[in-house]
């Protein structure tokens, strides 16, 4: 059987990048909506009721909208907005982190795809506070540097447009109320809200983010070998998983790993962790594609998920 696939607002950063990845899929059938009807409420409608998944990627409020303009009971949907990232009634599509998740994205007849950021903290923090090395009333920081790509058309066009001039290192995000909040908060099982500093650099895709801990505050001190064990534990035990964590060295203080755009055009995710035990202080760090797990890459998974099929189709690891 071919599925019909719609992607509301195919010719965005992430709709694009979809398309490029089902391309040749034939499995699938990808319906499209002709350019001079991009804006015609009725048209939208017919298609996304016409579709066995439609892939929304799209502002928040034009989400809302394409969800209320389906009108069956069939249709399934993978929301690339942040407008459901923590409706219970919606999965969350980060198929890694819990061992149910993927099964719950399978699943499911709504799935939110998470957004970039959240993905380093939860896949980090969430493992460790699982394994009560971490208390989730401790006060997490976040921090991190991503391509100019995760900042939506008028930060690509005001980069592209600025060339050589184009600021290398731009924090964002300073008062404190950036959109991805809300499901880093719910989804890493934090009890109140992490300090979040995200970066943009200058260059088009990938991110590397780090996650700050003084392991000096806490009662019981866990070692940098227990954190790392802690996590990769929590990875082994998911099936089809993208996300793999580097082995532990102690003794590392520099490496091309940690390069932002280490895994562009793959949808692999790279943890570490970096620890001084002497100090009780450690690290832990993330590096993704922001366009490919951060984005259409999970959507894709997801999206195999959904139809049954190898969660690695159409995906580079």
């Amino acid at each position: 059987m071919v599925a019909k696939i719609f992607i509301d607002g195919e010719a965005g950063t992430t709709g694009l990048q979809i398309r490029e990845r089902l391309a040749g899929r034939r499995d699938l059938e990808v319906l499209s909506i002709a350019q001079d009807k991009r804006k015609d409420q009725d048209e939208r409608k017919r298609l996304l009721n016409a579709a066995d998944v439609a892939i929304l990627c799209l502002p928040d409020d034009a989400a809302r909208e394409s969800v209320s303009l389906i009108e069956n009971d069939t249709t399934r949907v993978i929301d690339a907005s942040t407008a459901f990232r923590v409706d219970p009634d919606w999965a969350y599509g980060f198929a890694e982190m819990d061992k149910g998740q993927g099964e719950a994205i399978a699943n499911a007849r709504f799935v939110a795809n998470p957004g970039c950021w959240p993905q380093g903290l939860i896949g980090t923090v969430r493992p460790l506070i699982e394994a009560g090395l971490l208390p989730a009333d401790y006060a997490v920081s976040y921090n991190g540097i991503s391509g100019y790509t995760g900042g939506g058309k008028q930060m690509i066009s005001e980069y592209e447009a600025a060339g050589e001039g184009a600021s290398h290192f731009m924090p964002y995000g300073l008062t404190f109320q950036h959109k991805h909040v809300p499901e880093m908060t719910l989804y890493t099982g934090l009890a109140s809200a992490p300090l979040f500093v995200p970066t943009v650099g200058d260059f088009a895709q990938g991110m590397t983010t780090f996650v700050p801990l003084q392991l000096g505050q806490l009662g019981t001190v866990p070692s940098g070998k227990q954190l790392h064990a802690a996590i990769a534990d929590h990875y082994a035990g998911i099936r089809d998983s993208f996300v793999t964590v580097a082995p532990f060295d102690a003794a590392l203080g520099k490496t091309p790993a940690l390069d932002p755009q280490a895994h562009n055009g793959t949808n692999t995710m790279t943890l570490h962790v970096f620890a001084n035990d002497s100090r009780a202080q450690a690290v832990l760090v993330a590096v993704y594609d922001n366009l490919g797990k951060g984005a259409s890459g999970a959507a894709v998974q997801n999206l195999n998920l959904m139809l049954g099929v190898s969660a690695r189709e159409s995906l580079a690891a």
